[in-house]
């Protein structure tokens, strides 16, 4: 039964996999041109294992910004795993708090969406899911240190290296883009972060502008949230 379970995991894992490896190996090669070696990166992938946020952190590392600074920023951006696990905690009621733990740690975005439909749906167990978790995880893992590989053979600034950081995180705004109250936030995150860059010192304004962007966006979405069941 467990084999089962473990291939049905294998089975819905592989699409996020395919995705996974070359943006994997995108950031393994960003991460080399800011200067980590290859078991720096299996660390960060190994401990931090988000990819948005690892590549904040390989940004902010280039940009020489504190420790401080950086896992305040991680840790704001990686909140949303809290939510996550919360909410797919209540379909293992009998787990053990170390299952959770292992469980937990495997959650991204793309394994949440898929483990949710798969619980709605019937059929899907913990082995399953937790293998769907950490195939995905693996992957991701692999593919970055193999980018760090890659990187040593791209010379800097080849076919436009420089700027990849740039256009990722361009592409991953708009993708975010979904209504008005994204563009709102991205607007005001984008205008209190020039405005912290040139009042404080150090990389505080990446801090300050997240954390003044994400409640200013969660009372606009609130507030529309009231209007609409007031209507």
């Amino acid at each position: 039964m467990i084999r089962q379970n473990i291939r049905q995991g294998l089975a819905a894992a592989w699409p996020i996999c395919l995705g996974y490896f070359p943006i994997g190996l995108s950031l393994g090669v960003l991460a080399q041109k800011g200067g980590l070696a290859p078991w720096q990166m299996a660390v960060m992938s190994i401990l931090v294992f988000a990819g948005g946020s690892q590549f904040i952190a390989v940004a902010m590392l280039g940009a020489g910004a504190s420790p401080v600074a950086i896992v305040s920023t991680v840790f704001m951006v990686n909140l949303r795993h809290l939510l996550m696990s919360s909410a797919l905690s209540v379909h293992f009621p009998n787990a053990s708090r170390r299952f959770l733990a292992l469980f937990a740690y495997g959650i991204t975005d793309e394994s949440f969406a898929i483990n949710l439909t798969r619980f709605n749906q019937g059929g899907w167990d913990q082995y399953s899911a937790l293998t769907l978790n950490h195939a995905a995880n693996t992957t991701w893992i692999v593919s970055t240190v193999i980018g760090v590989y890659v990187g040593q053979l791209v010379p800097p600034g080849a076919a436009g290296v420089d700027y990849a950081l740039t256009g990722m995180f361009i592409c991953l705004l708009i993708y975010q883009l979904r209504g008005p109250i994204f563009t709102i936030t991205a607007l005001i995150a984008a205008v209190a972060s020039v405005l912290a860059y040139l009042w404080l010192p150090g990389n505080a304004y990446v801090i300050v502008a997240s954390c003044l962007a994400a409640t200013v966006g969660l009372i606009l979405k609130r507030t529309m949230r009231k209007r609409g069941e007031q209507t």
